[in-house]
């Protein structure tokens, strides 16, 4: 499975959490109490984000388990502080297939942020098939869905600036974004309807809502980072355009430079509750 070094996850943390769409806590919590949840498994855990972020904002009294492959996230992870509301925090040596889908039937709720649009199909597949035959509810958020614009004006929703090549470089990132991440060809901008699609199969009430990025000079060194790693990924999707990818690069590192810019950067949070068994 891909993994993603602890710098690169820092810079994200902070606009992770500013953009999570939070009108799905309250149902999450509702559901979280009604049903005498306290049990949670994270996928992927990286180095904690998610239970930084989560644990404040549920009930107290949660059990906590993280699952992740990554040796020194691992090391990060044991050596966390861990928030009051949580009871207890187990990490997981693991990898998605295994350990990840075996532990779901021990959940009560499963999540996972930034990982949909990294995996395939058919895992997500028998993720879903897993938690509707143990009732667990799901809540994955920050799923890409393959939309970047760029402002001038530094204004969320003012005046949006299409450089020539910005479509070019979109649907070749978006393309690198569906290759094999270690679990099949990824679902990519497609991760988010697909898994609200498999669980209302499984008669999931769902919630699918648009939590974007919104980035603009004090994230500045994390868009250097996109920009570098949009580079570097369309170029492999379309060598032939390795020149006008490089310019476009250039002149967006310029954009940046300039101060004045808001990028907004598309992802997608999803809960889905299963039906109430009687």
């Amino acid at each position: 499975m891909e993994t993603f070094d602890a710098d690169w996850l820092a810079l994200r943390e902070p606009i992770d959490h500013r953009s999570r769409a939070e009108s799905l806590l309250a149902p999450l919590c509702e559901a979280w109490r009604s049903r005498g949840w306290s049990r949670v498994l994270d996928l992927g855990s990286g180095t904690g984000s998610n239970v930084r972020y989560l644990a404040s904002r549920l009930p107290a009294g949660q059990e906590w388990v993280l699952v992740d492959h990554d040796p020194d996230h691992l090391r990060a992870l044991e050596h966390a502080e861990v928030p009051a509301s949580v009871r207890s925090l187990k990490v997981v040596p693991g990898d998605l297939v295994d350990e990840g889908l075996s532990a779901i039937s021990h959940a009560d709720l499963v999540t996972a942020s930034a990982l949909l649009d990294l995996v395939s199909e058919d895992w997500l597949r028998r993720v879903v098939d897993a938690c509707a035959d143990a009732g667990r509810g799901a809540y994955f958020v920050l799923s890409y869905d393959g939309e970047t614009r760029w402002s001038v004006d530094g204004a969320p929703g003012g005046q949006w600036e299409d450089d020539p090549d910005d479509a070019l470089i979109r649907d070749a990132v978006n393309a690198h974004q569906t290759g094999d991440k270690g679990l099949g060809p990824a679902l990519g901008p497609a991760a988010g309807a697909v898994a609200d699609r498999l669980f209302r199969s499984a008669r999931y009430t769902t919630r699918l809502l648009p939590s974007p990025w919104w980035l603009g000079a004090a994230d500045a060194p994390l868009v250097r980072r996109l920009i570098a790693g949009w580079e570097v990924a369309a170029a492999t999707v379309r060598p032939a355009d390795a020149g006008r990818i490089h310019a476009w690069a250039k002149r967006r590192r310029a954009t940046v430079a300039n101060g004045r810019f808001t990028l907004r950067l598309g992802h997608h949070d999803l809960l889905a509750l299963p039906p109430e068994r009687s």
